[in-house]
């Protein structure tokens, strides 16, 4: 079987790629527009148009509400809303009208914000009651509740302190937040605030979710309300056993020593605790979670009658996970469901408990990541989804046809990696996915509770991501944002000199790799040019798409550049087993793939083989010095950013997860290490990070720049003052792209050595 996904896959990006070099031959004999520079990149508006973000249907299915950026400045999003059945969108919250002077976020959101990965300001998150009455916004660390009828906006709080993960409760009565480290219910309808917990400081703080399973579980609340508004389930977490992590937070200003909780690799995590509060009684208790305090909690959810609470636990090695069900009245659980892993078992929001009792969730038994329904009970009643392919998500369950909508890159029952869509399978027996989505390009989708309709968002090479309410047939009813790509579009003046990339397969060790190539404006064949290999290369989602590409990739080859990538054995969601291969060994699969990416460029005759780069951030960061200092690849130049350099300085729910923990894999910890390695630089080297980033901390890079420094080896280095994981904001994003382009114009382009011979 895995020979004939390997042709079909080869085959189907063949055709991709020769239609990719048809659009390429006519964007180059059109007439030459405007040079992209890193100016306009860093500006407003943004060239990727108006792009919908958040986006939802409301309960009764009348109105859509969605994030959008300001035309006058990109960070800051408002909040608007269209109506289903036609009319013009209209904003519904003005963040800039509500708070003209936004000031400093707490440490606590700034670093909640970063885990999320939200980088903008204004409103940058949002709820529906279930009746669709109230929209809740927080808003620069105070709650806002616009109502649905006349659009008057509420304000909730306004505080010294954040009120973080604010929510509205199931009917609308309550809303719901955490403050100094406390949870508290606002009633609606008598204006008054209630303390849930008061004990929260220090080292100890309610409803919140740990930074664990903020950063690598993907869970960023820490407090759920069960369906008829009785129950809220709530964690306590207790930091007193992680280990204190001195970090320097450097900014312009000076610098402050932050006493950081920080669990590496092998060492103690907190203690998280799970309990039940009755509103109704006042009465609280805690959930039994088993003998064992060193595990993990991953997921939580209410069945759709709220008398049973759902609790995923993972164990410490992360090769077991079990479904626990528990009586909110009295705390006692008991394990219904199990699923094991000797690498890993993975995390998903793929549970989802049904009306009649019965629930679906996901597993990999088979190799790839399937839906499977049970019983109220655990017992396997029958799989949803099956064949050589991964669902990437559950997207929505129609309860009374028995329609099970989910994602994933599949064509005919075959993986497909670099395209994505909506498929529709059955509660009731094991069927054929149906296709929801039209094929082509990259769809993800948001399916409302009934299931009768869906939000698509929709992008390809040539289209901007677009946003549209469709039925379920696939009819589609409106655009909510159809981001044109015509005169009136921001991108519109450097489309004649886009250059659209092509893609193709390697084979390794039995696997396919897809990867993509984007050439210069007026490439010519016969002669040769220089090459940035862009990579990330580790556990999370593909960067090898049929999707709208960065403007940042059109600075690349506006300067000369031929850019590519590579999806390494272990990048993506696909197989068990591609996934696996880089279990006990980070940095090995992966980099002897980007050799075979490497030696494949030096094949093609209009490639130039001293003149290959890499560039990479975090996970990307580490395989640009693991392929600088790899002989075999023969970088000429490497950009590292945010680089992990020694596996056991970072988390352990990321870390174990692949590495296992250091006393149990010392071999694999070793190997991965970037500072033996570093005599073995093929090429020059300039390394970035952020002054202040609390997730891979600046220790990673200070260990490296003193081992250079020690061994008089030369590179060059920039710091980012006051920047955590990323570098936000226009002015250092261009600052950043500026140096960039200004390194690999001096290492592998014009102003290079090689480029003189």
């Amino acid at each position: 079987m895995r020979t004939s996904i390997v042709r079909h896959s080869a085959s189907a990006l063949v055709l991709l790629s020769a239609a990719a070099l048809a659009g390429q031959a006519l964007a180059q004999e059109a007439d030459p527009g405007a040079i992209l520079t890193p100016e306009r990149v860093f500006s407003s508006p943004s060239l990727n148009g108006p792009v919908a973000r958040g986006v939802s249907l409301s309960p009764d299915g009348e109105l859509v509400a969605f994030l959008r950026s300001r035309e006058d400045d990109v960070n800051v999003q408002d909040l608007w809303a269209v109506p289903v059945e036609g009319g013009e969108p209209f904003k519904l919250i003005d963040a800039r009208a509500l708070v003209p002077d936004a000031g400093e976020l707490s440490e606590a959101e700034k670093a909640r914000r970063e885990r999320m990965r939200i980088s903008a300001r204004g409103v940058v998150e949002y709820a529906w009651d279930q009746q669709g009455r109230y929209i809740l916004a927080p808003l620069e660390g105070d709650i806002f509740l616009a109502e649905r009828d006349g659009g008057a906006v509420r304000r909730l709080t306004e505080t010294e302190a954040d009120e973080i993960d604010a929510k509205v409760s199931p009917d609308g009565n309550y809303v719901s937040w955490v403050r100094d480290q406390d949870l508290v219910v606002y009633d609606l309808a008598a204006g008054r605030e209630m303390a849930i917990t008061t004990d929260g400081d220090g080292l100890i703080t309610w409803a919140t979710a740990e930074f664990i399973a903020q950063e690598e579980m993907d869970r960023d609340t820490g407090y759920w309300w069960s369906p008829d508004e009785r129950y809220i389930a709530l964690q306590r977490t207790d930091e007193s056993t992680v280990d204190i992590v001195p970090r320097l937070d450097i900014s312009g200003g000076g610098a402050t020593v932050v006493e950081q909780r920080y669990p590496r690799a092998g060492r103690p995590n907190a203690l998280v605790d799970l309990y039940v509060h009755d509103r109704t009684t006042g009465r609280r208790v805690k959930v039994d979670m088993g003998d064992n305090p060193d595990v993990y909690l991953a997921r939580v959810a209410w069945s759709v009658d709220g008398q049973t609470l759902y609790v995923q636990r993972e164990s410490r090695d992360q090769q077991t996970l079990d479904l626990m069900a528990v009586d909110p009245a009295t705390g006692q659980s008991r394990v219904i469901l199990t699923q094991t892993s000797e690498a890993w078992v993975g995390l998903t929001h793929n549970f989802r408990p049904l009306p009649d009792g019965r629930f679906i969730w996901s597993s990999e038994e088979s190799g790839w990541r399937h839906l499977y329904l049970y019983g109220r009970d655990g017992t396997l009643i029958r799989p949803i989804t099956t064949g050589n392919y991964a669902v990437k998500g559950l997207d929505g369950v129609n309860p009374e046809t028995g329609d099970v909508f989910f994602t994933a890159s599949m064509r005919d029952g075959e993986e497909y990696p670099i395209e994505q869509q909506l498929f529709r399978a059955s509660l009731n027996d094991t069927v054929t996915p149906v296709e929801v989505t039209p094929r082509g390009g990259w769809w993800s989708a948001s399916v409302n509770a009934k299931g009768t309709a869906y939000v698509g968002n929709y992008t390809d090479l040539e289209t901007p991501p677009q946003s549209a309410l469709y039925r379920i047939d696939g009819t589609r009813v409106r655009w909510i944002e159809e981001n044109r790509l015509d005169e009136d579009h921001p991108f519109w003046p450097y489309v004649s000199r886009r250059q659209t990339p092509t893609f193709g397969t390697l084979e390794s060790h039995g696997e396919t790799l897809v990867w993509q190539m984007t050439t210069p404006p007026g490439f010519d064949p016969s002669k040769t040019y220089p090459v940035v290999m862009q990579v990330y290369g580790g556990p999370s989602g593909g960067g090898v798409r049929n999707a709208w590409q960065s403007s940042t990739n059109q600075l690349l080859t506006e300067a000369g550049y031929i850019v590519f990538r590579l999806d390494n054995r272990g990048e993506g969601e696909r197989s068990a087993r591609f996934k696996q291969a880089l279990y006990l060994k980070m940095g090995q699969p992966e980099i002897e793939d980007q050799v075979l990416a490497a030696n494949y460029l030096r094949s093609l005759s209009y490639v130039d083989d001293d003149r290959i780069a890499i560039m990479g951030w975090s996970y990307g960061g580490f395989m640009s010095l693991m392929a600088l200092t790899e002989p075999e690849m023969g970088l000429a130049a490497a950009i590292s950013g945010a680089p992990p350099t020694e596996w056991g300085l970072y988390d352990t729910h990321y870390t174990e997860r692949y590495m296992s923990t250091p006393e149990l894999n010392p071999e694999g910890y070793a190997a991965s290490d970037v500072i033996p390695r570093l005599e073995n630089m093929t090429g020059r080297l300039l390394l970035m990070h952020g002054m202040a980033d609390d997730n891979v901390i600046f220790e990673n890079t200070t260990r490296v720049l003193d081992a250079l420094q020690s061994r008089s080896l030369p590179f060059e280095t920039m710091l980012y003052p006051g920047q955590r994981h990323g570098i936000r904001g226009n002015e250092r994003g261009l600052h950043q792209w500026r140096t960039y382009l200004d390194f690999l114009d001096r290492t592998i382009g014009s102003r290079s050595p090689a480029s003189q011979d």
